[in-house]
C-alpha cells in the first residue's frame, strides 16, 4: 500500500540530508509505527508520503500512485492528521467537516453517518456548530482526526496523533486505527509514546539521523536484540543511543 525506495531530501545542497536513501513498504491492513528522536527525518518523511515535499531522489508511492507524477491521484486516497493540524478557525467545526469532504466528493448522506458516528465516538457532536477558534487544542485534535477519517480513505497517515487527546480519545483512536485496518486499509503514524506503539504496531520502522536502522515486528526486534522482556521503549533508546555514539 505504501513503497517508499531509496528516498532522499536534503533542504539544500550544503546540507547532511533529512532523510537518506531510506527503503521500506508497508502492507494492507496493517498499522506501521514510525519512530525515531526529535530531528531522525520522521516529518520530512511523512510530509513526502502526503505530498507537501518532493524528495531529491527515489520514489514513493501510495496505493499505487506515484507522489511525483499522479500527486492528485495519491492525495485522493489518503486520510491525514498533521504534527499541528491548522484549521480555518473562523468557521464551525461542522461547516469544515463538509468542506473537506466537498474537496472529496463524499455523498450528503454518507459524509453524515460518518461525522455523526466519529463526532459521537469522540464525544464533541454538540460542539460540531461551534467556531473552531472556540476548541482546545485536544479537541482540535479530535477534529482534525474527524477529518481524515470522514472521506474514508484507503491510508490513513498521522503524525504524533495522541498529543493532546484525553486518555479516553486516546484509547478510542487505538480501536478506530485496529478496525480501520481490519477492512484491508493501512494506517501509518509516528509518535513518540511508545506504550502505545507498542500495544497498537504491527511493525515499527525506526530512523535516525535520516536512515532506517531497525524494522520488524515488535517481536522480531526483542529477537533481534536477545532481550524479549525489552519494551519497545528499551529498544528504541538502545538502538538510536548506539547510532550517535562516536565512531
Amino acid at each position: 500500500m505504501i513503497r517508499i525506495a531509496n528516498v532522499t531530501k536534503a533542504y539544500n545542497e550544503n546540507a547532511k540530508p533529512a532523510v537518506n536513501d531510506l527503503s521500506f513498504q508497508v502492507n494492507s491492513g496493517e498499522i506501521f509505527v514510525f519512530l525515531g528522536p526529535n530531528g531522525a527525518g520522521k516529518s520530512t518523511t511523512i510530509k513526502m508520503l502526503v505530498g507537501i515535499l518532493a524528495q531529491d531522489r527515489g520514489t514513493i508511492e501510495v496505493a499505487g500512485f506515484d507522489n511525483l507524477t499522479d500527486s492528485l491521484e495519491m492525495k485522493k486516497r489518503i486520510g491525514y492528521v498533521s504534527d499541528e493540524p491548522e484549521f480555518y478557525e473562523k468557521m464551525t467545526a461542522i461547516r469544515y467537516l463538509n468542506f473537506i469532504d466537498d474537496l472529496f466528493e463524499v455523498p450528503a448522506e454518507v459524509r453524515k453517518i460518518r461525522i455523526e458516528k466519529y463526532a459521537r465516538m469522540f464525544e464533541i457532536e454538540d460542539k460540531l456548530g461551534n467556531e473552531i477558534s472556540s476548541y482546545s487544542h485536544g479537541m482540535k485534535q479530535k477534529l482534525g482526526i474527524i477529518a481524515a477519517l470522514s472521506h474514508d480513505p484507503e491510508v490513513l497517515i498521522l503524525d504524533e496523533p495522541m498529543v493532546g487527546l484525553d486518555p479516553k480519545s486516546s484509547f478510542l483512536l487505538k480501536e478506530a486505527l485496529r478496525a480501520f485496518c481490519n477492512e484491508g486499509k493501512t494506517v501509518f503514524f509516528s509518535t513518540h509514546v511508545m506504550d502505545t506503539a507498542e500495544r497498537v504496531c504491527d511493525r515499527v520502522a525506526i530512523i535516525n539521523q535520516g536512515c532506517l536502522i531497525a524494522m520488524g515486528s515488535f517481536a522480531q526486534l526483542k529477537a533481534n536484540s536477545g532481550e524479549q522482556n525489552a519494551t519497545l521503549e528499551k529498544l528504541f533508546l538502545e538502538l538510536t543511543d548506539k547510532e550517535e555514539m562516536p565512531r
